[in-house]
């Protein structure tokens, strides 16, 4: 998927809310922001979503994809496909309506082109994306421990030494195993988290620094968002709230 596939620019609040899912403020700017960032700074290479839901977040993120660079979806799509008992309870749980012809319809009602849509696991996914090609992944597969962990260990394998990693879910009172993985990336391998949401962390194994401060110093201008900078178990990171 290139620039030349995606629609004129009609992406408003208004639109995107009438696709189904959790998708909230603070990570809609984010994702933009970053996004455009790397845009700006040269910084070039594939985005990758693993679980997309109705297709809210990657409507956005398609929209970033520059010329050249190709954007990967990935998720199961139907129950009947999970890889053991307890993501298939996960599915018809929590993702009962879910299926891969609503994703495809929202998608191209922004879009001309679809991304590369993955029907699968996403263990398989190393299998699908080239090492370090990745600028930006976003995990929001399944919200088991095992799996989460798994899903960071392919993001570090298949992100650029600037890339972005950006896990959903990881604060929700239901998804314990998104924060036991999540924390365990900061503390033991080598994950250095940028800024925090409600529901999302976004770290990377590159340099977070100079991203933080620049982003740090964004918010000081933003209308309806704002920053406070912390210090947690040795690592510096931003959390974002609404004004």
């Amino acid at each position: 998927m290139t620039a030349q596939d995606t629609a004129p620019p009609l992406l408003t609040p208004d639109r995107l809310d009438e696709v189904e899912g959790w998708f909230f403020d603070a990570d809609r700017f984010l994702f933009d922001w970053l996004l455009t960032h790397q845009r700006d700074h040269g910084i070039r290479g594939d985005l990758l979503e693993l679980g997309v839901y109705k297709g809210k977040s990657a409507i956005l993120i398609g929209y970033h994809a520059s010329e050249g660079e190709r954007f990967t979806v990935c998720d199961l799509f139907d129950a009947g496909e999970a890889p053991d008992d307890s993501t298939a309870t996960e599915m018809r749980v929590y993702y009962p309506t879910l299926t891969r012809q609503v994703f495809e319809a929202n998608y191209l009602r922004f879009h001309r082109r679809l991304p590369t849509v993955i029907q699968g696991s996403s263990s398989e996914i190393t299998g699908h994306v080239p090492a370090r090609s990745c600028r930006f992944v976003h995990i929001d597969a399944s919200h088991l421990y095992h799996h989460v962990r798994a899903d960071i260990a392919s993001a570090r394998e298949l992100l650029t030494s600037d890339g972005v990693v950006s896990l959903d879910d990881f604060r929700s009172p239901h998804t314990p195993g998104v924060a036991a993985a999540t924390w365990e990336a900061v503390l033991n391998a080598g994950l250095k988290p940028v800024v925090l949401t409600e529901s999302k962390l976004y770290g990377t194994w590159g340099s977070a620094d100079v991203l933080r401060d620049t982003l740090a110093e964004r918010l000081t201008t933003h209308p309806t968002l704002w920053g406070v900078t912390e210090d947690v178990a040795g690592h510096t990171l931003l959390r974002i709230h609404s004004r």
